[in-house]
């Protein structure tokens, strides 16, 4: 499992962000303070506070370093 903190500031990030994730199989998980909500799910995004950092748990080795390659622009 590979961990990195993202930002997500607008609606339009969230899709962004929620388009590129769906394209992977593995299991995206993403958290606030002690929320942990499907990152494929936007209604589910939308339930966390995005106001502060989230953390995105990526739990398939294999495509970890690819998604953070796909996802750098919402890496802090």
């Amino acid at each position: 499992m590979k961990t990195v903190k993202i930002s997500l500031s607008s609606v339009d990030n969230v899709k962004e962000f929620v388009g590129v994730v769906s394209r992977y199989s593995g299991d995206f998980d993403l958290g606030s303070s002690r929320y942990k909500v499907d990152a494929k799910s936007i209604m589910g995004i939308f339930s966390l506070d995005l106001s502060s950092p989230l953390t995105l748990e990526i739990h398939n080795d294999d495509e970890a370093d690819d998604a953070k390659e796909k996802l750098k622009a919402f890496i802090l």
